[in-house]
C-alpha cells in the first residue's frame, strides 16, 4: 500500500493510504480529499490515479494554479515514484516519503577546532555600526560614500517593513530626496500607459519628455549636473523659469518592468549631483520598485482572500435556501442534487408539499454564472415562495412570474425554469415548462419519453401568456428534471453527455429509490468527464411514483 504525506500551512500533517481506482483532491465537497478553506486550490484541483500493481499516477484536472510535481508544472498525466514532492495550492503533499539518511552531513561544527581569530593584516571585522561611524574617520570623498552607504542600509532597513500604498510612496520619495539632498521631488506610477502622482514634495514640476521617454522607455537613469549649461536644457523655457539647476530622474524598475518614475530637482548648486547620487538613487529606486510591487501583490491577495471568504459564506446562504431534503409524500420517492460549478450558483431547485400526496416541484437556471447568477436565482426563490401556495393554474403562476421577472432582470440575462405537480394519489403531472430543458420520463418497462411542451424563457418577453400542460406518471414510473449542467458535461474530447446517455442510465437503474438514482447519475457524469472541470451548475430532481 502507497502512503501520502499531507502538510498543510498550519504546521499540521497527516498521512493517508492511497486505495481504490482515483482519489481526487480539491475545494469541492464531492472530492475524496476536500480542503474547502485553501484558496489556492480549485474545486476539483487533481487526482490519483491507481496503475496496478502498486503503481500510482498524477493528473491535474484543470486547475486554474496548476499542480506542481517536484517544482515542476505537470501538463499530463506523470507517473509517481517514492518521495516525489507535490504541490497543489498551499499543500505539499509526500507520496509514499522514506527518510532518507545522507552518508556524511553537509556541515559540522567543530568545538575542537575553536581558536581565537587572529586580528592580523588579512583578517577584517566590522559591523553595520562601524561602517556607518566610518565616515567621520575620512576625508570627504570617503564621508559622502559612506553617507550613500548609510542611505542604502536604511532604505533596506526601512522598506523591509509592511507599509500601506500610499503611505510607501510617500516614504521612497522622502527617502530619495534625502539621499541625494535635494529641494523636492516626485513619484510616479504608470497605470494603463499614463504616469500618475503617487508621491510629491513641491508643485509645479515640467518635467523635459525627453528624459520621461529616455527613462521609461530604455530604463535609463539620467543626471543633469548643471542645466545652464547643459545645450540640451539651458534654452528650455520651463526650465529657466522653474530656476532648476541640477536633477536627476530613475526608473522604478523591478526585474522585468519599468512601475514608474522618481524625479529630484534643486535650483541649487552650492552641491551639485554627482555620478554617485545617480547610481545611488539608481539602486534606492530598484529596491523601492521591488517593494512596491510585493505590497501591491500582497494587496491583491488580501483582496482574493477577502472575496473568498464573501463567496463561500454567500455559497452557504444559497445553499441554506436550497431544499435541505425531500418531502415524504404518500405515493411518491423524491430526491434533489445541486452542485454548483463555481463557489455559487445560478441553479435553482425546491419542493412545495401539500400533504398528503401532491408536491408542486420547481427547477430552474439562470444565465450566467458566478454571484451575478446567485442573486438571480435567490431573487427567483423568493418570488417562487410568494406565489406557490398550492397554485390551481399553474399557467397564471407562470405568467404572473414572467412578467415579475421581466421587470427586474437586466437585459443580457433570463431564466429558463421547470415547474409541476405531481399528485401520489392518481396518474396526473401538470406542468409549465418557461425554456428548460425537457424532462425525461423513464417508464415501467424502461422506455424514455420527453416531456413534451412549454413557452420561452422568463426574463424577454414580459407580455407573454404560459400555457398548462398535463402528463401521465403511473406507479412504477420515474420523472427526471435536470439542468444543462448534465447533458453539456463534456468528456476530454468535448463531446457532450447529452439526453440519451442521461435517459440509459436512469433506464438501468430505474427500481432503485430515488436518492440512489440520483448518485447514479452523478457517478455516470464522473466517469464520462474522466475529471475534466465542471463547465455548468449541476441540479436534479428524481420523482418516483410508488405504490402507497
Amino acid at each position: 500500500m502507497r502512503q501520502l504525506q499531507i502538510l498543510s500551512p498550519d504546521g499540521k500533517s497527516r498521512t493517508i493510504t492511497l486505495e481504490g481506482e482515483r482519489i481526487s483532491l480539491g475545494r469541492s465537497s464531492v472530492t475524496e480529499l476536500c480542503f474547502p478553506d485553501d484558496s489556492g486550490l480549485s474545486r476539483q484541483h487533481l487526482c490519483f490515479e491507481y496503475d496496478g500493481e502498486d503503481a500510482w499516477a498524477l493528473l491535474d484536472l484543470g486547475s486554474k494554479n496548476g499542480t506542481l510535481l517536484n517544482g515542476v508544472k505537470i501538463t499530463e498525466r506523470s507517473p509517481l515514484k517514492p518521495g516525489d514532492r507535490i504541490t497543489a495550492g498551499h499543500l505539499i503533499l509526500i507520496f509514499d516519503g522514506q527518510t532518507s539518511k545522507l552518508s556524511k552531513p553537509v556541515v559540522v561544527f567543530d568545538p575542537n577546532a575553536d581558536v581565537d581569530i587572529p586580528l592580523g593584516p588579512q583578517t577584517v571585522i566590522t559591523n553595520l555600526e562601524g561602517v556607518i561611524k566610518s565616515e567621520s574617520t575620512h576625508g570627504d570623498s570617503q564621508s559622502i560614500g559612506s553617507s550613500h552607504m548609510s542611505a542604502l542600509i536604511r532604505a533596506g532597513n526601512e522598506l523591509a517593513g509592511h507599509r500601506p500604498l500610499p503611505e510607501l510612496f510617500r516614504f521612497i520619495l522622502d527617502l530619495s530626496i534625502s539621499a541625494v539632498k535635494a529641494d523636492r521631488g516626485v513619484l510616479m506610477t504608470l497605470e494603463d500607459g499614463d504616469l500618475i502622482v503617487r508621491a510629491n514634495k513641491g508643485e509645479g514640476f515640467r518635467i523635459s519628455s525627453t528624459v520621461r521617454d529616455k527613462v521609461l522607455n530604455t530604463g535609463a537613469s539620467v543626471l543633469v549636473r548643471d542645466t545652464s549649461i547643459d545645450d540640451a536644457f539651458k534654452e528650455r523655457r520651463s526650465i529657466v523659469e522653474q530656476h532648476i539647476r541640477t536633477l536627476i530622474a530613475v526608473p522604478l524598475q523591478t526585474r522585468d518592468q519599468i512601475i514608474g518614475i522618481i524625479y529630484v530637482d534643486s535650483p541649487s548648486l552650492m552641491r551639485e549631483f554627482t555620478v554617485d547620487d545617480l547610481n545611488l538613487l539608481t539602486v534606492m529606486a530598484n529596491v523601492a520598485a521591488i517593494r512596491i510591487e510585493h505590497t501591491r501583490l500582497a494587496e491583491i491577495e488580501q483582496a482574493k482572500q477577502l472575496l473568498a471568504r464573501d463567496l463561500e459564506q454567500a455559497a452557504e446562504i444559497q445553499q441554506g435556501i436550497l431544499p435541505a431534503g425531500a418531502p415524504e409524500l404518500k405515493g411518491l420517492d423524491l430526491a434533489g442534487f445541486n452542485a454548483p460549478c463555481r463557489t455559487v450558483g445560478g441553479d435553482y431547485y425546491d419542493f412545495f408539499p401539500y400533504p398528503p400526496s401532491r408536491v408542486a416541484m420547481a427547477l430552474g437556471d439562470v444565465s450566467g454564472k458566478g454571484m451575478p447568477a446567485s442573486l438571480l436565482m435567490m431573487g427567483l426563490q423568493a418570488r417562487m415562495q410568494v406565489l406557490i401556495d398550492e397554485p390551481k393554474d399553474l399557467a397564471f403562476v407562470m405568467t404572473r412570474l414572467n412578467r415579475i421577472t421581466s421587470a427586474n432582470c437586466p437585459s443580457n440575462r433570463f431564466i429558463s425554469l421547470f415547474f409541476c405537480i405531481l399528485d401520489g394519489e392518481s396518474e396526473e403531472l401538470a406542468f409549465c415548462n418557461a425554456g428548460h430543458n425537457p424532462p425525461l420520463i423513464i417508464r415501467k418497462d424502461g422506455m424514455v419519453e420527453l416531456v413534451k411542451g412549454g413557452g420561452p424563457v422568463l426574463g424577454i418577453l414580459p407580455s407573454i401568456e404560459y400555457l398548462e400542460y398535463k402528463t401521465g406518471l403511473a406507479e412504477g414510473d420515474t420523472l427526471v428534471i435536470y439542468s444543462d449542467g448534465v447533458t453539456e458535461a463534456t468528456d476530454p474530447t468535448g463531446e457532450e453527455y447529452e439526453t440519451d446517455r442521461l435517459g440509459e442510465v436512469v433506464s438501468k437503474h430505474r427500481d432503485k429509490p430515488a436518492a440512489e438514482i440520483v448518485k447514479e447519475v452523478n457517478k455516470a457524469l464522473a466517469e464520462f468527464t474522466a475529471g475534466r472541470p465542471q463547465g455548468d451548475d449541476i441540479t436534479l430532481i428524481v420523482a418516483r411514483r410508488v405504490a402507497a
